[in-house]
């Protein structure tokens, strides 16, 4: 009884944790500015950037990362729940942050509270793929709706293989699942070689047509 009491409590508080628009409220307090009038209209830490403010994007970025933390680091540390609890605490604070109800369910993509929630997690190797395959993509891919996706289903496909059926790509498939909403139109572009590397082949290839 005490831990399915435990476990709701703390997904309901990472959940409402997360719906907390820091973003919003950073870039309003400090620059003066919507954020959401700049760059892709997302509520979310880079586009205080966007706004004018790096000091602030710093700020709003750390914020932003710090909602995925406190509660997954609480039902796993502390509280030494199940791990598929607290990996649903971490999906709440996810969803909190993707579909917050103080921003009318318009919420942020969910990257940096997705990286909040990975570094609580005791998988550390979940966390440290997910940065490699995502730096990957950044050299090669474009545009990024399409750099993020690949990263995270890279990851998957490497936990699949490490892992087997556990806990650990379910919890990926769900990420994926809730980044492929909150991209859905940006996913309509195809995928193309992009970044610094993918730029360099291309114009390669480019040159090599162009001799022939």
């Amino acid at each position: 009884m005490e831990i399915s009491c435990y476990s709701a409590l703390l997904a309901v508080a990472a959940f409402w944790l997360a719906a907390c628009p820091f973003s919003v409220w950073v870039g309003k307090w400090l620059l003066g500015k919507d954020i959401r009038r700049y760059g892709d209209g997302n509520p979310g830490a880079f586009n205080v950037f966007r706004a004018g403010g790096w000091k602030a994007g710093v700020l709003a970025l750390v914020l932003d990362i710090g909602k995925g933390v406190p509660f997954v680091a609480l039902a796993h540390y502390y509280f030494e729940l199940p791990m598929v609890v607290v990996m649903v605490v971490g999906l709440c604070a996810i969803l909190g942050h993707a579909y917050t109800p103080l921003l009318r369910f318009q919420g942020g993509k969910a990257l940096a509270v997705i990286a909040g929630v990975l570094l609580a997690l005791p998988q550390h190797e979940m966390v440290i793929s997910v940065v490699v395959f995502m730096l990957l993509s950044f050299l090669f891919i474009e545009p990024d709706a399409w750099r993020v996706m690949f990263g995270v289903t890279a990851s998957l496909i490497y936990l699949a293989i490490t892992k087997g059926i556990s806990l650990e790509p379910l919890f990926m498939i769900s990420v994926i699942a809730i980044l492929v909403v909150k991209y859905f139109d940006e996913l309509k572009t195809t995928p193309r070689l992009g970044g610094k590397l993918g730029g360099w082949f291309r114009s390669r290839r480019t040159a090599d047509l162009g001799r022939h």
